[in-house]
């Protein structure tokens, strides 16, 4: 890791198993750049995280020089502009471009997301196998978004992890753990194979090693999840 310079101070406001942190910590970790981490219990949130963040009381928030930014799309563009001779590069120079990644990292967070909620949480077999197909259904469609982005190179980002990259990059431990609980294998190779392929570099990636969290934890996470949700939904369904 990198100072990162000028005097500047950077302090991360997440939670380990928060793919909008972990996101924060993959744009930091490409950029090298070293920054005090503060993990929070959002049962009990820090004052530091209510007054960092009043408006959704959420992390990641990133503190540069003491002053907040929230949301982690924005922190990662923040940080990118900020840093700009760190590390890699990850918003595209050409305008266009950089307007078409950020139109696939919204898509990312309204429909991928989107799609594992019922996966996760539906009350019937029907809610849970129509997440599953809409899960399929935005990936298909990230395929063809990972081949105009790429143009044929590994990344998103072309011959390195891009602004893309790193946004899909925060879900690829949950990725991961779905498929252990669940046995839903969302980047099929024989239905998305540059997805596929992409999931396999990126796994790869040093700096992405260096922040990921453990995926049995995540597994066993969710399944204590799993357990409370149906004990929740047998107290509901008594007379």
């Amino acid at each position: 890791m990198t100072m990162a310079g000028g005097g500047d101070e950077l302090k991360l406001l997440g939670m380990w198993a928060s793919p909008f942190a972990l996101r924060a910590k993959l744009a930091l970790s490409f950029k090298g750049l070293s920054y005090d981490y503060v993990e929070e219990d959002l049962k009990n949130k820090s004052e530091l995280l209510l007054s960092s963040n009043p408006v959704h009381k959420k992390v990641p928030v990133l503190i540069h020089n003491g002053k907040p930014i929230c949301e982690s799309q924005v922190i990662v563009q923040y940080i990118d502009e900020v840093f700009p001779d760190a590390g890699v590069t990850l918003l595209p120079a050409d305008p266009h471009d950089r307007a078409v990644a950020r139109f696939w990292a919204s898509y990312i967070d309204e429909k991928l997301l989107g799609a594992w909620i019922p996966v996760f949480r539906g009350k019937t077999e029907e809610e849970k196998a129509e997440g599953v197909k809409q899960t399929f259904a935005v990936a298909e469609t990230l395929e063809g978004a990972l081949s105009e982005c790429s143009k044929g190179k590994p990344f998103f980002g072309g011959d390195t992890v891009g602004y893309v990259d790193v946004v899909l990059g925060g879900f690829v431990a949950w990725v991961h753990a779905i498929e252990e609980v669940f046995g839903l294998n969302q980047f099929d190779a024989a239905k998305t194979p540059l997805l596929a392929a992409w999931l396999e570099r990126f796994d790869e990636l040093d700096a992405g090693k260096e922040v990921m969290p453990d995926i049995g934890r995540l597994v066993e996470l969710e399944k204590m999840r799993q357990a409370q949700a149906q004990a929740a939904n047998r107290s509901t369904a008594r007379p």
